[in-house]
């Protein structure tokens, strides 16, 4: 598992970027947990997320059982909607495993504080305890005719 630390405690807005509270507070109830939904059946989603090293996805809610793997060494700071802040070292193959009950959900945004970009593979599992959010059509894969 990747190495975790907390870094602010619960309640640490002071210690946000300016102008990070009312973008979280504005995409509170964000479904796109990715950068691309590139694949999605009646079971699951299968999202990309690019984070382009010294970026961030802005952001978003999950509600429905997932897990995600990284796919290249980074570092992440993570930002929640509790004001906590946390950051991560990741590695190819790091992968967490994520299960909210019913009326559970988190609301976070991730940003690269590395030098190398971010790539994830994110997978929902739509029979989880919550409904899924539904996803709007700019995000899902545009496959050339």
């Amino acid at each position: 598992m990747a190495a975790y630390q907390l870094i602010a405690p619960k309640g640490s807005f002071d210690q946000w970027p300016d102008g990070m509270k009312a973008e979280m507070v504005a995409n509170a109830m964000c479904p796109v947990v990715g950068s691309t939904l590139v694949s999605e059946t009646d079971q699951v989603r299968v999202w990309h997320l690019l984070i382009a090293a010294g970026t961030r996805c802005t952001f978003h809610r999950h509600v429905l059982n997932y897990f995600w793997t990284c796919h290249t060494h980074g570092r992440a700071r993570g930002y929640y909607e509790d004001g906590s802040i946390t950051e991560t070292t990741h590695f190819p193959g790091d992968t967490k495993h994520m299960t909210y009950g019913t009326g559970e959900y988190l609301v976070h945004a991730v940003e690269n504080i590395g030098s190398t970009d971010l790539l994830f593979t994110t997978v929902e599992f739509l029979h989880s305890a919550n409904a899924p959010l539904p996803v709007p059509d700019g995000v899902r894969l545009k496959v050339a005719a």
